[in-house]
């Protein structure tokens, strides 16, 4: 397996501190009691090497492989041999420099007050990412679920569904706790964010129903979108209407819901949403909708 390469998380994998002040232990998972060798492959496990050198980097004790003074060259896929029969075997990652933040890293939002909420990964240097929720994956425990990418862009970054427990119905009081760990060749980068799901809501576009005559006046309803938390008349929305006026094309904006009335005299039309409640982000615009009556 090419390290530089690495696509998703091996199933062992241990970080050593970019100091290199503390040394780490490797083991070999395997109920074999005689004796094996070690071996390191920095890049693939065709080129791993026997590990000879008991003195003063290394240091075997029982089923473990202590490493001291950890630097690059030390880095890869470590395991143990039985002869030509491998017992097991475990990534020697390091953390990675102290650079980007939660924030330039990753955007998450929420279409609804609903159960889930997605995430771009935007940084596309990395190979390998994954996200955990709760306390468990933010203080690294083993019983954390760490959630995998549900697809890559083509700019390399990642898109994530995650699904939470907070009930839409109640005040929320409790933050989400969110932990990412990202791979890049032989570093690792572990990050944890809090933030309220409020805090990243988003509607989806509405949607433009109707654009009824009255009098002078044009009396548009407005829908919102199908992914929006119901019952509509507690999980409310306010529209915002952006309209040009046919004889000047100056575009004017009116806030209304779930209808407004705007001048007769328009050419074309598009709306945008929001929870007035909150004050979340808008919504992205509707296309442009040419009047007709």
């Amino acid at each position: 397996m090419d390290l530089l390469g690495l696509h998703h998380f091996p199933e062992n994998f241990v970080t050593a501190k970019r100091d290199h002040s503390n040394s780490v232990t490797l083991t070999c998972n395997t109920n074999f009691d005689g004796p094996f060798t070690w071996k390191l492959a920095a890049k693939t496990v065709d080129e791993a090497e026997e590990i000879e050198d008991l003195n003063s980097t290394y240091k075997q004790v029982g089923k473990n492989l202590i490493v001291s003074d950890v630097d690059s060259p030390l880095l890869g896929e470590y395991s143990c041999w039985s002869g030509e029969e491998r017992l097991s075997s475990t990534f020697l990652l390091v953390e990675a420099e102290e650079g980007d933040d939660f924030d330039s890293l990753m955007k998450c939002w929420a279409k609804s007050y609903d159960c889930t909420f997605s995430c771009n990964w935007t940084k596309g240097k990395y190979t390998a990412v994954r996200l955990g929720l709760g306390d468990d994956c933010s203080e690294g425990r083993k019983s954390c679920h760490w959630v995998n990418s549900s697809g890559q862009h083509l700019n390399g970054g990642f898109q994530f569904e995650l699904s939470h427990s907070l009930s839409p119905y109640a005040e929320e009081t409790n933050m989400l706790v969110l932990t990412a760990e990202a791979i890049m060749n032989n570093n690792i980068l572990r990050r944890t964010k809090r933030f309220y799901l409020r805090d990243i809501i988003q509607p989806e576009s509405p949607q433009i129903i109707n654009c009824q005559e009255v009098e002078q006046e044009l009396n548009v309803t407005i829908d919102p979108p199908s992914s929006w938390s119901s019952p509509h008349s507690f999980f409310s929305l306010e529209h915002e209407i952006q309209y040009k006026l046919k004889d000047d094309g100056k575009e004017i904006k009116v806030i209304g819901s779930p209808s407004a009335l705007i001048p007769k005299k328009i050419s074309m039309l598009r709306v945008r949403s929001r929870d007035p409640l909150v004050l979340s982000n808008w919504s992205q615009w509707t296309p442009w909708k040419n009047v007709t009556y």
